[in-house]
């Protein structure tokens, strides 16, 4: 059994080796390398013993910082979550969600199925009390710190727990969001705005008009009225709250762009020779593009709402972002987030 945040000295994530796009072999170089960098985190691998051993077997790490639970299933990216869930008892995901409701680690990793990640945690774990419903919150690079805090990075939520959010879930995901900002990127205030068609408090559908007057009555949030969809990359605020339907489709099309801009680059270099030097000028441009995209950065995107953590990193991830995901999630631990998101929520 681990420690309690209060009195812990070591930091135990799990994480759910099978189901990603790259199979065990990134998730557990990831691990590895962290048993490398962070003395204070110890790496509870699960999954198939014997391709995790192989894995570890070629691969440079601290054995004494990693450990390893068999799971003889997982649920690949294209099954239905619930029906795997159901049918493979012992998938790798379900197994690991289970380890840390039984506080044998402090927070899960994954690289694998959302839906199934998202629900084995609805499953096992409990949501914090004054809170209705999970957030999916998506991590992203923005043009600068504006001073205020350590890191670039800005939170959308939600990207696809909740696809259809009251506005008591929208001033709760505002309340989440902002604490976790404060904790990860160290922001004292972040700056907080509700997604909306214009930023005129009366603009939008009721549910975010009504979130829109109950948050500018929050003095725990700092709230800062409604944004447009062009404030996204800009990094006009720290944390912008949607309903899951919307966020995705934001998410959906910022990869998307950065996805077409490269291949367009490819082509157009391979082409003409003036063309490669209006690639020069650009490249600066097409830089920030990727840079938006690039979860490798910041590891994964937490869910939010429950009394565990839970950071789902990207299907692709490498071993970098792994690695990235279990840092994040040991601060989230380390600095309480479920608490300080207790403390937030309105009374």
């Amino acid at each position: 059994m681990v420690g309690t945040p209060q009195d812990i000295k070591e930091i135990t994530i799990a994480f759910d080796v099978m189901g990603s796009d790259h199979g065990p072999e990134e998730v557990v170089r990831g691990a590895a390398q962290l048993s490398l960098e962070a003395p204070h985190i110890h790496a509870l691998l699960v999954g198939d013993r014997d391709a995790i051993d192989g894995v570890l077997a070629e691969t440079k790490h601290r054995a004494e910082r990693i450990s390893v639970q068999h799971a003889s299933e997982f649920i690949a990216m294209d099954e239905k979550p619930g029906e795997a869930l159901a049918r493979k008892k012992n998938a790798s995901v379900g197994v690991a969600a289970q380890l840390v409701a039984d506080g044998e680690a402090h927070a899960l990793v994954s690289a694998g199925n959302t839906g199934a990640c998202v629900l084995a945690c609805a499953r096992s774990f409990q949501l914090i009390p004054g809170v209705r419903r999970a957030a999916l919150a998506a991590v992203y690079p923005t043009r600068g710190t504006r001073g205020e805090k350590e890191d670039p990075f800005s939170l959308i939520l939600d990207v696809g727990a909740t696809v259809e959010a009251t506005a008591e879930d929208l001033v709760t995901f505002a309340v989440m969001g902002s604490a976790y900002a404060r904790i990860i990127s160290r922001n004292e205030r972040p700056k907080v705005a509700l997604l909306s068609n214009g930023v005129e408090p009366q603009k939008g559908p009721p549910r975010v008009v009504e979130a829109h007057a109950r948050l500018s009555t929050m003095p725990g949030v700092n709230f800062v009225g409604n944004v447009e969809g062009v404030d996204i990359p800009k990094g006009t605020v720290d944390v912008i709250v949607t309903d899951g339907f919307m966020g995705n489709v934001c998410l959906k099309m910022l990869e998307g762009v950065h996805d077409t801009v490269v291949e367009l680059a490819q082509y157009a270099y391979k082409e003409k020779l003036r063309w490669r030097a209006g690639l020069a000028m650009l490249s600066s441009g097409i830089q920030r593009i990727k840079d938006i995209t690039d979860w490798e950065q910041y590891g994964g995107a937490p869910v939010l709402g429950f009394d565990r953590i839970f950071i789902k990193a990207h299907g692709r991830s490498k071993a970098r972002a792994i690695t990235n995901a279990g840092k994040v999630a040991a601060k989230a631990v380390a600095h309480q987030l479920g608490t300080a998101i207790q403390e937030g929520l309105p009374r």
